[in-house]
């Protein structure tokens, strides 16, 4: 790499519908023509920049839970012939030298980031395809570009405050490269904001639209990391992750906010809005104070943990750790003497990182039953990895102790906040705990147990609900 210092020059949040290419939304286009003309500005002032490389994120492509994926062909393409305009295509040389580089500074920093030779685009193609995650914001980004190659990275379903600290990572090698480089974080806003939307109506939609636009208004950075789980569960979106990598990029540069356009005629907020850089702010240094607030919350609840919730941590860190199975407290505690089934939930910077639970007692007591699905939730989740030595520290747990399941006749008797519930349909069945987040009607409590139980929503099944006891 160069010594000459790089640059970050521009950033930016961008839309990726394909109906705002004209070749593919014809006389559609009238109703996103603010989209449109914000795009079209966009890439005059991305031009007046003089990227030499542009880097983007994208929610498409081979998108992993819980490590990042960067394109390792030599040469990227793609096209829209899957939205019936095959001649919008492009072939864009990848800047691999700065590939290599952010993949090694991730593997220094121990960031989970992968580069993949075998790149697909939301299973349009194979191989080296771009989608339209990439290719209908290019469409205009590369207007005005005399030369220019491109960087392609998936953002992952980690924290959002490693996904901030990537960016900051990411402009580290940036600025060690020579290069100009703008950062592109594409996504679209809430999926869900008419009736008929394409991942159907949710009156939150609107709400997280109008509080994420807020926030970025004024760059309250700390407002947008904090944004509630269960309003952004509801609103389905696809940007958040990309625009915490871009912030990330600017940690401790001033930086002009400028939102050129909003709307949803379509049911999907599309917001573009122009990030650029204005010169160091010590004031904006905000991943370290992330960090510190991050801390301060699990110190705070490691101080105020209940009994079931210190005996299932201290299980899982010894067993990570030593490889071997703790004993029941001796003498044991008379709260953990009775019989029942128990759920073990992990979390990892507030986002799911394992569960697993009995129904009903295993065990010849709480305890036991406490310490095998510890165990469980944290190496034996088929969604995830076996939790590692280093992530131990920064896991919080939850201890939800259930009562006897009933059955119910109707929905009329099921409550999502009180009552857990049970689907089974002869030998398949499904459990969805009570009171999570997103999860506020039983209409939805019941679809997702029958997901889970590989029900069709609209199968009969026979129900039963629970109460919990649940320790934190």
């Amino acid at each position: 790499m160069s010594r000459i210092r790089g640059e970050l020059v521009f950033a930016c949040l961008v839309p990726h519908p394909p109906i705002m290419v004209p070749e593919v939304g014809g006389k559609e286009l009238e109703k996103i023509e603010k989209t449109v003309q914000a795009m079209r500005e966009l890439s005059q002032r991305l031009a007046a920049t003089k990227p030499e490389t542009l880097v983007f994120i994208t929610p498409h492509g081979p998108l992993q839970r819980d490590r990042l994926v960067l394109a390792g062909p030599a040469q990227l393409r793609g096209d829209l012939g899957a939205f019936g305009a095959p001649q919008v295509a492009f072939s864009v040389a990848n800047d691999r030298e700065l590939t290599a580089a952010i993949k090694a500074r991730a593997d220094r920093a121990g960031f989970p980031v992968e580069v993949s030779e075998r790149w697909s685009g939301w299973g349009y193609r194979t191989g080296a395809a771009l989608d339209h995650g990439v290719v209908a914001p290019l469409y205009y980004l590369r207007q005005g570009l005399a030369a220019y190659k491109i960087v392609v990275t998936t953002y992952a379903l980690l924290a959002l405050e490693t996904l901030y600290a990537f960016g900051a990572t990411l402009r580290q090698v940036i600025e060690e490269s020579g290069r100009r480089v703008a950062v592109v974080a594409s996504g679209d806003l809430s999926h869900r904001l008419l009736p008929g939307a394409p991942a159907g109506y949710d009156p939150e939609g609107i709400v997280f639209d109008e509080k994420l636009r807020e926030l970025l208004g004024r760059l309250d950075v700390t407002g947008v990391m904090e944004l509630p789980e269960a309003l952004v569960e509801r609103a389905g979106e696809c940007g958040l992750r990309s625009l915490v990598i871009a912030l990330g990029a600017l940690d401790g540069l001033a930086v002009a906010v400028d939102l050129l356009s909003y709307e949803g005629p379509f049911g999907v907020g599309y917001l573009v809005a122009a990030l650029a850089p204005r010169g160091e702010d010590p004031g904006r240094r905000l991943q370290e104070q992330l960090a510190r607030r991050r801390q301060e919350e699990l110190d705070r609840r490691r101080a105020q943990e209940s009994l079931p919730v210190r005996l299932a941590r201290e299980t899982l860190e010894t067993y990570v750790r030593e490889g071997r199975v703790p004993a029941p407290p001796v003498p044991l505690p008379a709260e953990l003497q009775k019989t029942a089934g128990v759920f073990v939930s992990l979390k990892k910077h507030g986002q799911l990182r394992g569960c697993i639970g009995t129904i009903r007692a295993t065990k010849a007591n709480l305890a036991e039953e406490i310490i095998a699905n510890a165990i469980q939730a944290g190496t034996r989740d088929p969604r995830f990895d076996p939790v590692r030595p280093e992530e131990l520290p920064e896991i919080t747990y939850s201890v939800d102790v259930l009562g006897e399941p009933e059955p119910v006749k109707s929905l009329e008797e099921l409550d999502p906040k009180r009552y857990g519930v049970i689907v089974r349909k002869g030998w398949r069945s499904g459990l969805l705990l009570p009171d999570l987040e997103g999860v506020d009607t039983v209409e939805v409590q019941v679809r997702i147990a029958k997901q889970k139980a590989g029900l069709a929503p609209d199968e009969d099944c026979e129900l039963e609900r629970f109460e919990v006891t649940r320790y934190y």
